[in-house]
């Protein structure tokens, strides 16, 4: 873990090469039907042959039976303890698509929803319509004054946005107003201490606005807002493992995390393609590379099983390229489970692989939940993926006498 208090002693540059891949809501859960998980189901021959000959195991991203966001899941998996280091999802998506975020600050992640004739949730994600539909809505509603605060929309990517809040008096102790379930009206924003009852009034009254304004569309007329945050101040990662990390992800929240801990964030596309052909034009100009893949999990969401599959047989057609360019370890993780079943996040351990010349294999027979257990890493917290990351890069010496 970062705060590991001997970190700096153990720690050791070296010019081994680390891939950190993470498939965004990796883990799932079995199919009421046939009893497999969308792992099990699919054709990943690449994935299941480096599964035989790496170090498997699965991961707890917080603690046994706690859902993790991915901003919380992340974090452990660099290392970093998910409670203690909490931050909202807002500050991440702000940095992400490089807005001016200064010290007070609020910045949430919006969404736009679709709500019926009474005010109930259709669709939270208003049918994940498009940045070009998105972004002039995001025009519409950065016109919204708010008395005493300046206000700030900026498009993100499809259905998200983020709202800026800046002024005197902010206070990030305030509630989200996504239910996450359909079929009832978004929460209204609540202050949790007396200190956020203006920035609480303030969310709730540019909500108030923002329905007015799209109130006649019948897809994307009501907006939520969540992951309200200020700036956070966490352990640089370089600075912390003696690395020179490198980020290649093509969604913004993603590159914002890693913007926190202070990695250099490479410019790529907006497909998986892109990131990999971006990695392969950098790989000598850093030895450790966190790249981010997202189509399982936006598939997982929408609870659609077979497009999850299909999200995980296309993720294994490019292993053979992250292979070629020989990291000298190449981590398999996810940051948390999304089982179609649930279309939501869910708390189920997330099957890990940890290739390199110091793994044996196992002989593991297939990279899924079930095969993953069986493995020599066993069941671990996802705060200690880094460390065993380290130690098969040969950048770990020894500790104590």
């Amino acid at each position: 873990m970062i705060d590991f208090p001997y970190i700096q002693d153990i720690c050791q540059s070296t010019n081994a090469k680390v891939i950190m891949l993470v498939a965004d809501g990796l883990g799932g859960a079995p199919h009421p039907t046939t009893g497999k998980s969308e792992l099990e189901s699919a054709n990943i021959p690449n994935l299941d042959r480096l599964a035989g000959i790496s170090a498997c195991g699965l991961t707890t991203p917080v603690f046994p039976g706690i859902t993790p966001g991915s901003g919380p899941g992340h974090l452990s998996l660099f290392g970093y303890d998910p409670v203690k280091y909490l931050m909202g999802r807002g500050i991440l998506e702000g940095l992400g698509i490089d807005i001016d975020i200064r010290d007070g600050d609020i910045a949430a992640r919006g969404n736009f929803c679709t709500v019926d004739k009474d005010g109930n949730l259709l669709d939270r994600r208003a049918g994940r319509i498009k940045s070009e539909y998105s972004k002039p809505l995001c025009e519409e509603l950065d016109t919204i004054d708010i008395p005493g605060l300046e206000v700030r929309i900026f498009p993100v990517q499809d259905y998200r946005f983020v709202a800026l809040f800046r002024g005197e008096g902010l206070d990030q102790n305030i509630t989200e107003t996504d239910p996450q379930i359909t079929g009832v009206p978004p929460r209204p924003v609540e202050a949790l201490s007396p200190n956020a009852q203006k920035t609480a009034a303030a969310a709730n009254l540019l909500i108030e606005k923002a329905q007015q304004l799209l109130s006649d569309r019948e897809v994307a007329n009501m907006i939520m807002l969540r992951g309200f945050s200020k700036l956070p101040n966490l352990p640089d990662f370089g600075e912390s493992y003696k690395l020179n990390p490198a980020a290649i992800a093509a969604y913004p929240m993603y590159r914002g995390l890693a913007k926190v801990l202070g990695m250099n964030i490479i410019k790529t596309g907006s497909t998986f393609r892109d990131e990999i052909d971006t990695i392969r034009e950098h790989i000598d100009e850093h030895d450790f590379f966190y790249l981010h893949y997202k189509p399982a999990d936006a598939a997982g969401e929408d609870g659609d099983f077979d497009a999850k599959v299909r999200a995980l047989e296309e993720l294994d057609k490019f292993i053979p390229d992250i292979l070629s360019m020989n990291p000298d370890v190449l981590v398999v993780a996810g940051d948390h489970a999304t089982p179609s079943i649930m279309a939501s996040h869910g708390w189920q351990p997330v099957p890990l692989l940890i290739n390199s010349s110091l793994t044996l294999g196992e002989g593991i027979k297939a990279f899924d939940e079930r095969n993953c257990s069986l493995g020599s890493i066993g069941q671990v917290s996802a705060t200690n993926v880094m460390f065993l990351a380290l130690a098969h890069a040969g950048k770990l010496t020894k500790f104590g006498p």
